[in-house]
């Protein structure tokens, strides 16, 4: 590659790289695959796993980048004259079980253990992104975040959707005031409703003061159509889910109970009132969506504007701000955002599982947006 000798240097800690995997949407690019120009280079790669229709055999002989029997050697790169000046760490998909919660067990923490233990050796607190929630377990996502915050190791994590752009476009002023938020979200409780979490989560903190925590979450299966009827008694708004099915053009502007009999449904109190809702759906779309009141009784609506298909530009995006990372050593967001979102999905499952509303003192987490 072109002036590589000018590029920052990063190590590609992966579960497993395949075809439509996180792996091949990030790390893919990085390797100038979907027509992308990497600003930064990967040297060295370590694989987890290595199912049927692996690419990154392939990818890494094509790229002249060794596939590295543990973490601390692709951290270490002694091939490339030194150690990396980043991690990108894509802990998504793969065969790794599910616990009693229905919580997929993704090796992230061990993931980061190992590639700071390299770091210490080495002396180093290069950036380190990893993809979207620190950890299935809130303890082992505590524990991450302490151990960077001791060691001021730049961070970045989350998911790909925060990133998109709004349809409509709205005045981010607005969200100042914001008081009740509900997101319209789709497919796996835990997977995706990472995803709207973290989306809720990057438009609740702009509200005036910060960031103050989480009162409590609480998740509803949705079985017998609990999720309506808790609508009905006035408990959700269905206001605001009308409002944002309204933002969508190819869907009809009414409550969805026979298409979608069965939603979950999440329920999030902050500490300083604010109230937040995602419905998750089944069928009804693959898109991620919101409407919020704020001001005096205010409301706006919008679309996350991510593709359904490939080549995922939403990924090119992300792509585009890890590297921007990596180089900078400047995180767009505080990682306070990505602990946040990772309690909540992980409480919330707890909540499911425990058939309660759990209070959260443990989600007292304070911080103020970039």
């Amino acid at each position: 590659m072109k002036d590589n000798a000018k590029k920052k240097k990063v190590a590609a800690i992966v579960t497993e790289y395949r075809y439509n995997s996180h792996a091949e949407v990030i790390l893919g690019r990085l390797l100038g695959s979907f027509q992308y120009e990497p600003q930064i280079e990967v040297v060295s790669i370590y694989t987890d796993q290595v199912p049927k229709g692996d690419m990154s055999r392939e990818e890494a002989k094509k790229h002249r980048i060794p596939i590295c029997a543990t973490i601390g050697e692709a951290i270490r790169a002694a091939h490339s004259e030194g150690p990396v000046d980043g991690v990108v760490i894509i802990g998504e998909h793969g065969d790794y079980p599910f616990n009693e919660k229905g919580m997929h067990m993704y090796p992230r923490r061990r993931f980061l253990e190992e590639t700071i233990a390299a770091l210490d050796e080495l002396g180093l607190a290069v950036p380190i992104f990893s993809d979207k929630h620190l950890a299935y377990d809130y303890n082992d996502a505590l524990w991450m975040y302490n151990q960077m915050k001791t060691r001021n190791i730049p961070f970045l994590g989350g998911s790909s959707i925060p990133h998109t752009d709004a349809v409509p476009a709205f005045d981010p002023d607005n969200l100042k005031t914001l008081s009740e938020i509900l997101m319209i979200s789709n497919g796996g409780l835990e997977a995706y409703g990472f995803h709207a979490m973290d989306i809720m989560q990057s438009l609740a903190e702009r509200r005036t003061g910060g960031e103050t925590g989480v009162r409590s979450v609480q998740l509803i299966d949705g079985v017998g159509g609990e999720a309506w009827a808790m609508m009905d008694r006035g408990e959700w708004p269905e206001e605001l889910l009308l409002h944002a099915l309204q933002a969508y053009p190819d869907l009809p502007n009414a409550i969805p109970r026979e298409s979608e009999p069965e939603p979950a449904l999440f329920i999030i109190e902050y500490k300083d009132g604010t109230k937040g809702y995602i419905i998750q759906f089944k069928r009804l779309t693959e898109l991620w969506g919101y409407a919020y009141r704020y001001g005096e009784n205010q409301v706006a609506a919008a679309v996350c504007d991510s593709d359904l298909d490939r080549p995922f530009k939403h990924f090119e995006r992300l792509t585009q701000i890890i590297e921007a990372f990596i180089m900078t050593g400047e995180p767009p967001f505080p990682m306070e955002r990505t602990l946040l979102s990772t309690g909540m999905i992980c409480l919330a499952m707890e909540s499911l599982y425990n058939r309660r509303k759990m209070d959260t003192p443990e989600l007292s987490i304070t911080y103020s947006p970039s």
